[in-house]
């Protein structure tokens, strides 16, 4: 069961202090961390960096060399200086007697301030170039290098072998030793973030299309009054209009706004157009306000029902809880190389594109490779750096974040998602609605705040099956942030999962479903993927009034440790009944 603090579900906005915006502090001297040159025999072996299920798997043979590796991520390092630096700079962001309160950061500044010397990311560079890549982006932060290569390529430049394997049924590919780059360039270079095509899972519990009575009554636009069955079981939908009344979002919306002029931005991998998004906004009562598609790159094209599902939920409920905001939903390709999933999220951070962001994907810490690591790690302080809050959904197979939650078994497979653990980002859980009656009408409406328990719809629960339910525990990679202090975080020095949990109920066995529009037909689904782009739009209502928030852990844990210790205004519904095994 998630600690305490991590169970906090947010009721309605928040006052949270905020300056204007004023101009960045003048960048730091960067010296150059490469002083001799390159020498190719002499190399560095950058450790952690094969996927565990290639190491443990056998190949099916070589790789063709000609296959094409695009838009690899190669990482680059923060110096050691820059980090105490950053870290200094984040906590007076927040602080409110600070100068630096709210000062956020442009990505150039970011760069300049914290990123590394030009010459050396222009000697990276015309290395890469000298080995036949085409250098295509250098990141304004001076973090990343985006270039694209053959498998062949790879193989001599990093002193690495690409394999096919067998997985889950799939052919894939990767690396099968960690790569190594000559030692001259070791100070700056981290590593190629993936050098294989294992896709991150996305964090949602699939969909189910409503059956034709409860379609024709949702289409005969009965809301927020939905009230039937889903597949047969008996249950009531849930639509944003729902959500606004059971966590008061109604009085925020009439006192504060509906989210006006900011933009969210939703981290996505495929293109299901928008017919979808319209349709969801024109049932549900919600007034014209399409999100966006941006194509980071080659268009991905609609790449079917399993993942437009994630899309549809993401940019539809969003923007569902802060039905004034933009939603900007980035598209990028996967690569044989790289997961959509981090070129999307690079993206927004890089174009500074939006106040808040949301990723519903997630990959286990221990499945991560070392350069994964620091890259998530240093992409989410630069959002927080630039103002930007960055929500991730925390996953959906309860303590056992190592595997899937369709697996019957957890055994051997704790740990929690490496995108979500981050210091810099909030990872949010689900919560399910209580089943009662009594907080809801005949006809199946709120009649305001529904009691809830962490989401739990696993095979120890009746009618559960899998280990489905809100993922959470300790980070095996991050020590305990400073401002993760509140009653009932245990006292060990890890980082916890998840910070916030709101609603991801859906109606596989007769909970209460949210509801989705997708393929074209109104549908439920539920999961952590559900609450991450809710509570985007909930720090969207924050910043329209506000203004940007970067990482608002820091004043989320203060407001609980004042709620709880009897200081401060009742912010939270504290959920201390249920469990996620």
């Amino acid at each position: 069961m998630a600690p305490r603090s991590g169970r906090l579900a947010l009721p309605l906005l928040a006052a949270i202090l905020a300056a204007p915006s004023l101009g960045a502090q003048q960048p730091a001297q960067r010296l150059p961390r490469i002083t001799r040159d390159i020498v190719e025999s002499e190399r560095t072996v950058l450790h952690g960096n094969v996927h565990p299920q290639i190491a443990e798997r056998a190949p099916l043979g070589l790789t063709d060399k000609s296959k094409p590796m695009e838009r690899m991520i190669l990482s680059l390092k923060l110096a050691p200086e820059s980090m105490g630096r950053l870290e200094t700079l984040l906590a007076k962001q927040q602080d409110p007697k600070s100068p630096s309160f709210h000062r956020w950061l442009t990505p150039q500044q970011f760069g300049e301030e914290f990123g590394p010397a030009r010459s050396d990311i222009n000697t990276v560079a015309a290395w890469l170039a000298s080995h036949g890549f085409s250098v295509e982006e250098i990141a304004p932060s001076g973090l990343t290098i985006n270039f694209s290569g053959t498998v062949d390529a790879v193989e001599r430049a990093f002193q690495t072998t690409i394999m096919d394997f067998d997985i889950d049924g799939q052919r894939r590919h990767g690396n099968t030793t960690d790569p190594a780059i000559p030692s001259a360039l070791a100070e700056v270079i981290e590593g190629i973030v993936t050098l294989h095509d294992i896709p991150r899972p996305a964090h949602n519990r699939g969909t189910k299309k409503l059956s034709g009575p409860d379609a024709a009554a949702v289409l005969a636009k009965l809301s927020p009054e939905w009230k039937g069955t889903a597949n047969g079981t008996a249950g009531v939908y849930t639509s944003p209009v729902d959500w606004a009344a059971i966590y008061n979002a109604s009085a925020t919306y009439t006192g504060n706004g509906t989210g006006t002029g900011v933009v969210i931005g939703i981290v996505g991998r495929t293109n299901p157009g928008t017919a979808n998004w319209s349709a969801f906004r024109s049932v549900v009562g919600l007034p014209v306000n399409t999100p966006a598609i941006i194509v980071n790159g080659t268009n991905p094209g609609d790449l079917g029902a399993a993942e437009d599902g994630e899309a549809d939920l993401d940019a539809e409920w969003s923007g569902g809880v802060a039905p004034g905001a933009t939603v900007k939903f980035v598209a990028s390709k996967s690569t044989s190389s790289t997961d959509g999933v981090d070129l999307s999220a690079q993206y927004i951070v890089n174009n500074n594109l939006a106040d808040v962001m949301s990723t519903s994907f997630g990959q286990c810490e221990a499945s991560m490779g070392s350069t994964e690591t620091a890259f998530y790690n240093n992409l989410w302080s630069q959002a927080a750096a630039q103002g930007i809050t960055a929500c991730v959904s925390t996953g959906d197979s309860g303590a056992a974040g190592c595997t899937g939650g369709s697996s019957t078994s957890g055994a051997g497979f704790s740990g929690v998602n490496g995108l979500a653990s981050t210091p810099y980002n909030i990872a949010v859980g689900a919560t399910q609605l209580s089943t009662s009656s009594s907080y809801w009408t005949s006809a199946g409406a709120p009649t305001g705040y529904i009691p809830e328990t962490p989401w739990n719809e696993s095979g120890s629960v009746s009618g559960g099956s899998g280990l489905w339910s809100t993922s959470s525990g300790a980070s095996s990679t991050y020590a305990k942030p400073a401002w993760q202090v509140c009653v009932g975080v245990p006292a060990a020095s890890h980082r916890y999962l998840p910070d916030v949990s709101l609603d991801g109920s859906d109606m596989f066995f007769g909970n209460y479903g949210l509801l989705v529009y997708t393929q074209g037909a109104m549908a439920t689904t539920g999961g952590t993927s559900a609450s991450s782009p809710s509570f985007a739009g909930v720090t969207a209502l924050i910043v329209q009034k506000y203004g940007r928030q970067g990482n608002a852990n820091t004043t989320l844990y203060q407001m609980g440790n004042a709620q709880y210790g009897g200081t401060g205004t009742a912010v939270f519904h504290d959920i201390t009944s249920g469990n996620n095994t």
